[in-house]
């Protein structure tokens, strides 16, 4: 194992103060040089991770410990970076910002100490002088185990601006200045609801926008500095090895599972499309916007989150394809599908601008688009009654962050049920603050659908769940796992 390679955290002092335009920039300006990086990113995120696949060549891997646990997160970064020659890691809101206000987990100081990696700490400096010592200092000694050795102020307004800053951060013996960057000094990501814009929009990648991204950083931070600062980086003990995951035995036949991925489908974590193959899946991407039908031998179907809302005059007029998943949910073959997925399921769906469209009717509800943020947080859900996803009292963890919300509750009558503990009905589990989810499923179809984008490549119980319904799809019931 190379358990001795290169590795840094762009950390920030809050959300919002540069830490992806300058992760996307370092990556090119590393790739540029010759390395090989590979990137990652805290937290339950789906937009920076792309950005900083583009700028890698390589996947992103999401680094979240709340979901998948400290083991599993030890495991993948052991398993991602073989090949590569430096590790890039992007922080999620502030340094030290997590799932609570008590503790470190799913924070970025969290990954840093348990990866022992040494942390660049960006800060957005406009207006402040002298005072950001105090503040660097405040972040370098707050935690044993969390290594800040170097600062990148954002948003400086002139070279005499960053002579003080280096004084300042010199005379107390703080952390010193390894860039600094202008107002415009970055190109912008773009964004909207949700985050940044995707680099899969054309108004959001081009490759001479990524090289721009590398040359503004080669000219404004000190690289030398900062992969010397990466190798810095102690050895990793042995015990990253953890535990291996559940054995799969697979049958002779391979489940195919159908996923909707385009520019209206696309959050989806790396590492679960890893566990599958791994487990002998055979994934099919497919994209709803663009082609007629779904893949015809698809045992399965996943809908993954995204941007529905945003192209929903042109997924509403793609009649061949959602006939052609009306058909396949008539066979009653498993459909999961997650937030926007559950969107595209719905009867219909309202547009923040009030503009209605028809969908695919799956789902015997509507669904419309707030202006306002209507979840967000951790949540952990309580299969009720067994489903695609294994049996009653299996756990599942995951995030919401969505603007949109179903208009009425899918009826009983027609099938449905509410598939994950709503712990009572009440929005806020008052012992952990953690959300309680809604989760529904139609057992006769084989239906699951909710808000929650589930982590299931760290949960291999409710994975082998939803392969073995695909196997049964494919095996006429018959399969034996």
């Amino acid at each position: 194992m190379k358990r001795e390679i290169p590795r840094l955290v762009i950390a920030g002092t809050k959300s919002g103060c540069g830490k992806t335009s300058i992760s996307v920039g370092l990556t090119v300006a590393l790739y540029r040089l010759g390395l090989r990086v590979q990137t990652f990113k805290v937290g339950p995120d789906y937009l920076d991770p792309t950005w900083l696949s583009l700028a890698s060549g390589r996947p992103c891997y999401n680094l979240d410990t709340w979901m998948a646990g400290q083991d599993y997160v030890k495991r993948l970064f052991d398993r991602t970076i073989q090949g590569a020659d430096i590790a890039v890691i992007e922080g999620v809101m502030g340094l030290f910002d997590g799932a609570n206000t008590s503790g470190l987990s799913a924070s970025t100081a969290e990954i840093a100490k348990i990866l022992k990696a040494p942390i660049l700490l960006v800060v957005n400096a406009s207006g402040m002088g002298p005072s950001l010592a105090p503040l660097v200092l405040g972040f370098s000694k707050f935690l044993d185990g969390v290594e800040v050795r170097g600062v990148i102020a954002n948003m400086v307004g002139s070279d005499r601006h960053v002579s003080i800053l280096e004084e300042a951060l010199d005379a107390v013996g703080a952390p010193p200045l390894i860039g600094a960057i202008s107002k415009d000094g970055l190109p912008s990501l773009g964004s909207r609801h949700l985050g940044l814009v995707a680099p899969l929009s054309s108004k959001g990648f081009s490759k001479e926008r990524l090289l721009e991204f590398a040359v503004r950083v080669e000219g404004l931070l000190n690289l030398d500095k900062i992969i010397e600062i990466a190798k810095s980086a102690p050895r990793l003990s042995s015990s990253f090895e953890g535990e291996a995951a559940e054995t799969w035995h697979r049958s002779i036949s391979s489940p195919m599972i159908a996923v909707a991925k385009d520019e209206a489908f696309h959050f989806y974590y790396q590492d679960l499309f890893d566990e599958m193959r791994e487990r002998g899946v055979d994934i099919q991407f497919f994209s709803p916007l663009q082609d007629d039908c779904m893949p015809a031998a698809a045992d399965a179907l996943y809908i993954g989150g995204g941007y529905p809302e945003a192209h929903a005059k042109t997924l509403s007029e793609n009649l061949k394809m959602l006939e052609s998943i009306r058909d396949f949910s008539a066979k009653k073959r498993p459909i999961y599908a997650e937030c926007g997925g559950l969107i595209y399921l719905s009867s219909h769906v309202t547009t923040a601008e009030g503009e209605r469209y028809p969908l695919l009717g799956l789902l015997a509800a509507e669904t419309r688009i707030s202006k306002r943020l209507r979840r967000l947080g951790y949540v952990k859900a309580v299969l009720k009654e067994e489903c695609i996803l294994g049996s009653p009292g299996n756990h599942l963890l995951g995030h919401e962050f969505h603007y949109g919300e179903l208009a009425s509750e899918p009826p009983a009558k027609e099938g449905w049920i509410q598939i994950y503990d709503d712990a009572g009905g009440r929005d806020l589990r008052p012992e952990t603050g953690e959300l309680s989810p809604k989760g529904y499923y139609h057992k006769e179809r084989r239906i699951l659908t909710s808000f929650v984008h589930l982590h299931l490549a760290s949960n291999p119980m409710s994975l082998c769940d939803l392969i073995q319904s695909a196997l049964l799809v494919k095996n006429d019931g018959l399969c034996q796992v």
